[in-house]
């Protein structure tokens, strides 16, 4: 996420390295890097030169004091100064007192607005909510399907009408949600493939109908400046309450995330990473500008472990560990338990300093998929007792899961030295050893790496 843009200030910030002041002249050609940047990011125009007037208002005659660097303090300056760009704090759902709230869901077709439905479905009802699904895109069988196949996967209701007129539609799900103690209705709208009368019209007259208490405008991050005009329109039409922005695992660029706040004044409140029904994040601008500057986003990471960890299992898998009882099957849940909160190149560029380190570095994604199957091609058996494995074994569990019989012995070998650790670790001594062993074996089924390499 955000690899290009970072490249980019990372070679402004190198211009006023070394510099004891900063100054009109030693700030200058860092100044033009970093509009350059926002450019190329596709920002828009009059964005780019606001925020590029102000950070050199900020940064002008500061002093540099104690061990800060100018480039660390440009850092700050430009950091404080998107966060501010962004809108400084967390925008959350406006939630009626009155039962049900009312989100209506809008956006071109082809943005991932079903797809978010879903997903912000999924999300209030971990928070204890009951939703209800409102497939308001009568023109699109598909866009129906799709929503009902996303509210099997978390049991959710769809309702739903055929023939039925959007407005009216919509107004029926509104009495239905009540009668049925549903508190929160989601309509998804109809799209289109660009912005045409007929659509806008049919939306303004859902929002006049049934009144809704958020309105979400759903764009492709990925479209950069074409998503920021495309807001615009709809804004000017909806008068929409918050914005989400999709497909932001693949926006290398973030002129959306920057611009769009500015241009229509209306928050961004969630933002999609991928097509899991999980891939849904609150939208935190200091958060996000880190990840921007290459910074990471350990507290989005933690919160991500917190929603997948269940509490209970976690006490549970320290009492295995403190009796040495850790065995294959419990390797296979946390391994599983990982597989859900996205990535493996998403979670590691959210550690501080990892998304330059991981620029050039090929990141298996595959890599604990591989595992698992060869854990799931054992017999109870064996992965309760992994030392009961053999030759034969071994080419037993390699041919069941598509490996090889060295990958097999690769695996084992690191599950054993996951345990030797483990036991390190509750003896009470030797902490700091096994910690390093730790970090420098790397993650089960990727290979041992170097302490600060990566396997290319």
């Amino acid at each position: 996420m955000f690899e290009n843009i970072q490249t980019r200030l990372e070679e402004a910030v190198k211009r006023i390295r070394g510099q004891a002041k900063i100054t009109e002249d030693n700030i200058e050609e860092a100044l033009v890097e970093i509009r350059n940047a926002l450019l190329d990011a596709d920002v828009n125009f009059q964005v780019a030169k606001k925020f590029i007037e102000d950070v050199k208002t900020k940064a002008l005659g500061q002093d540099v004091q104690g061990k800060v660097t100018p480039g660390q303090l440009i850092v700050k300056i430009i950091h404080d100064e998107m966060v501010a760009l962004m809108g400084s704090t967390r925008s959350q759902l406006v939630m009626s007192p009155q039962s049900p709230t009312i989100i209506m869901v809008a956006g071109l077709q082809g943005s991932g607005k079903t797809t978010f439905c879903g997903k912000l479905a999924k999300s209030l009802k971990k928070q204890g909510k009951q939703p209800l699904l409102v497939a308001g895109d009568i023109y699109r069988p598909a866009a129906i399907d799709q929503l009902k196949t996303l509210a099997q996967q978390i049991t959710i209701p769809v309702f739903t009408q055929e023939g039925m007129n959007p407005v009216k539609l919509a107004e029926e799900a509104v009495q239905y949600a009540k009668r049925y103690a549903r508190d929160v209705v989601i309509i998804d709208t109809a799209g289109r493939l660009s912005i045409d009368e007929e659509m806008m019209q049919e939306a303004e007259n859902i929002k006049n109908s049934v009144k809704p208490h958020e309105i979400l405008f759903v764009c492709d991050s990925m479209t950069g400046q074409d998503a920021v005009n495309t807001a615009k329109t709809f804004n000017d039409r909806l008068a929409f309450t918050g914005v989400v922005l999709t497909k932001m695992d693949g926006d290398t660029r973030g002129g959306a995330a920057l611009s769009i706040r500015s241009v229509v004044q209306k928050p961004i409140k969630f933002i999609s990473t991928g097509e899991k029904l999980d891939n849904l994040e609150a939208f935190y601008p200091d958060r996000i500008a880190s990840r921007i500057l290459g910074m990471g986003d350990i507290l989005t990471l933690v919160e991500r472990a917190q929603s997948e960890f269940d509490e209970d299992q976690a006490k549970k898998l320290e009492q295995k560990i403190l009796k040495n009882e850790f065995d294959l099957n419990d390797f296979l849940e946390q391994l599983q338990q990982m597989k859900k909160m996205g990535s493996l190149r998403d979670l590691l560029g959210m550690l501080p300093g990892m998304d330059k380190a991981l620029r050039n570095v090929q990141v298996d994604e595959k890599a604990l998929g591989r595992v698992e199957a060869i854990i799931l091609s054992m017999t109870k058996q064996e992965r309760k007792q992994p030392k009961i494995i053999n030759g034969s074994r071994r080419k037993r569990i390699a041919n069941g899961s598509g490996s090889t019989i060295q990958d097999v012995n690769r695996m084992i070998k690191q599950f054993e030295d996951m345990q030797k650790m483990m036991k390190q670790l509750t003896k009470g001594g030797g902490k700091m050893q096994a910690l390093q062993q730790m970090m420098g074996g790397g993650a089960p089924g990727m290979g041992r790496m170097p302490q600060g390499k990566f396997r290319r």
